[in-house]
């Protein structure tokens, strides 16, 4: 693939892209639920995911994608659980304002 086709996105490699990662966790935290959808870039698993509530009949989802990237897909995504779980501490409802 060219430099330019993989510097803007061409090539179609699903691979890369974070918002078609797989769920590879799932837990439940203070009413929120957090999935680990970590996804490959550069031969490792960067962190990402989704934070998610219903908050008034009203599904509220806040997605992130972290620097942090590991050799394991599971690797990656329990950070990403350990860094959601932080932010839910931290600013609770607030995420998805």
């Amino acid at each position: 693939m060219s430099f330019w086709k993989s510097l803007f996105g061409g090539g179609g490699n699903s691979g890369n892209d974070p918002t078609k990662a797989k769920v590879v966790e799932q837990v439940e935290y203070k009413g929120f639920t957090i999935a680990a959808q970590p996804y490959q870039e550069g031969g490792q698993f960067q962190v990402a995911g989704t934070i998610s509530k219903e908050i008034n009949g009203e599904r509220r989802e806040h997605r992130f994608v972290r620097a942090d990237r590991f050799g394991a897909a599971e690797e990656a995504a329990g950070m990403m659980v350990t860094k959601a779980k932080q932010m839910i501490d931290q600013q609770g409802d607030k995420i998805f304002g």
